[in-house]
């Protein structure tokens, strides 16, 4: 099958845009048959995908399984660090949520490692085993989910304490920390702390879902805007960075620099999966890497012959995927399924993937165009620029949240009602000017005292 430059960048790019069906939808889901469910479905999905891009007979046959694929890889992007987070306790949260970028980047080393051996067979055959390869991997997570246990968080929203105490106590470290872990989310969840049947039934919020969008986008309060920004910027300049055009496109820009022979660019190539995945497995949080990482990726428009240009380009390189593995890479996926109020986390964390997705897709697409416009390295420049506008928000902006339990991270950015069963106005101190007009409303209302005390009320509600 030929396809053109064009076509290439359209079918590497649109399986973002695809995700996002599958991210969005993702969010109701999980909250309606549970985050471990969610990524079995997420995993069928795939696999269709996967054995329709296999067995493609033509480019708009492939562009569909294409679709299919990216239904699945939205779903996976939302809930797996969902589920690990939720899991989780908090001394090791950080460490387990950041596996799901491992294990990204793991595949991203097999698919390498994979598209080098079947490179060597017939072409024909090649390409299709090189898509169709990935529903194996699909299989192996469906059946390795249905052995793990169901979030405690989400059996506590449905009501089902008792199976909740069950996973708490085989993932907390103590049975102390396991109490405390429950009675925060039964708190976060509005269940009275004296109530703690097998089964209960759980208040329900008045407004549902649609309350949860007023409360998350249509009218949030400063600190949930701060939640919700923070998730996002972190999400977008993730992708922003330029990671999906190294990711994607490094035997090109490996060929930019003057490496031609066949198996050295793909031993190059390779060495860039290898790099991403041994990095990321380091435990650290230093977000100043992130800039320093994308800085290193800029190659020279004229770094396209000689010794010392293709070293520079493959060192640069190298240098890039390494720093983003031990900062933003991890980082985003464990910040943005933490900081969330537990009954708005779902629809956020839908939001932030749906907004990486989008950036990823935008970024895939378009560098071939833009490395032919501005030329490859004027494009590196333009993602190190990014970059240094990502460090200034991640320095100015988002606060630490190691060691906090989840039911703690609102009072970092300022939310004190973490069940979110009050309208905001009620979750903090009048202001002045609010003061005034509820004492004069108050001095205006009948002179009976307890109408007096209901209408205050009622107003400042």
């Amino acid at each position: 099958m030929k396809i053109t430059d064009v076509e290439v960048e359209i079918l590497l790019g649109i399986l973002n845009l695809y995700s996002l069906v599958g991210s969005f939808a993702a969010g109701r889901t999980s909250d309606w048959i549970g985050r471990r469910l969610t990524i079995i479905l997420a995993a069928v999905i795939f696999f269709v995908g996967a054995i329709m891009m296999g067995l493609s007979v033509n480019y708009p046959m492939l562009m569909a399984g294409r679709f299919v694929a990216g239904i699945g890889v939205g779903y996976a992007f939302m809930i797996a660090p969902v589920y690990t987070a939720e899991v989780s306790p908090a001394s090791s949260r950080g460490f387990l949520t950041s596996f799901p970028e491992v294990f990204i980047n793991f595949g991203i080393l097999l698919g390498y490692v994979s598209n080098y051996a079947f490179s060597r067979l017939r072409l024909q055959l090649g390409w299709r085993l090189m898509l169709g390869v990935g529903a194996a991997p699909s299989v192996a997570l469906a059946l390795m989910v249905l052995a793990m246990p169901e979030s405690p968080r989400w059996l506590v929203m449905k009501g089902r304490l008792a199976d909740a105490k069950v996973v708490l106590g085989e993932t907390s470290d103590t049975a102390e920390e396991a109490a405390t872990r429950l009675a925060e989310i039964k708190e976060a969840v509005a269940i009275p702390a004296d109530l703690d049947g097998d089964v209960v039934a759980v208040p329900k919020r008045a407004g549902g879902e649609r309350r949860v969008w007023k409360e998350l986008i249509l009218s949030p309060t400063p600190a949930v805007r701060r939640v919700l920004l923070s998730a996002l910027g972190i999400h977008f300049f993730q992708q922003s960075s330029g990671i999906d055009a190294v990711v994607l496109y490094s035997p090109r820009v490996f060929q930019s620099a003057g490496i031609t022979d066949k198996n050295k660019l793909l031993g190059t190539t390779c060495a860039v999966g290898v790099t991403k995945t041994l990095f990321i497995l380091r435990r650290r949080h230093d977000r100043t890497l992130v800039t320093l990482g994308l800085g290193l990726t800029v190659i020279g428009e004229d770094a396209t012959g000689g010794g010392w240009a293709i070293a520079v380009s493959i060192a640069s390189i190298l240098a890039f995927v390494a720093f983003f593995s031990i900062g933003l890479g991890p980082i985003t996926w464990v910040y943005s399924s933490e900081i969330f109020p537990l009954h708005l986390r779902a629809l956020g964390c839908a939001l932030g993937v749906g907004l990486n997705r989008v950036t990823s897709g935008v970024i895939s697409m378009t560098f071939l165009s833009l490395s032919k416009a501005i030329t490859i390295g004027g494009s590196f420049f333009l993602y190190a620029g990014i970059a240094s506008l990502a460090w200034l928000f991640f320095f100015t902006y988002l606060p630490e949240t190691r060691g906090r339990t989840l039911e703690q991270m609102g009072e970092l950015f300022g939310i004190h009602n973490m069940a979110g069963d009050d309208d905001s106005a009620a979750t903090r101190p009048p202001s002045p000017e609010e003061e005034e007009k509820i004492t004069n409303y108050v001095e205006m209302a009948a002179p009976s005292s307890s109408s007096s005390t209901a209408t205050s009320s009622h107003h400042a509600k």
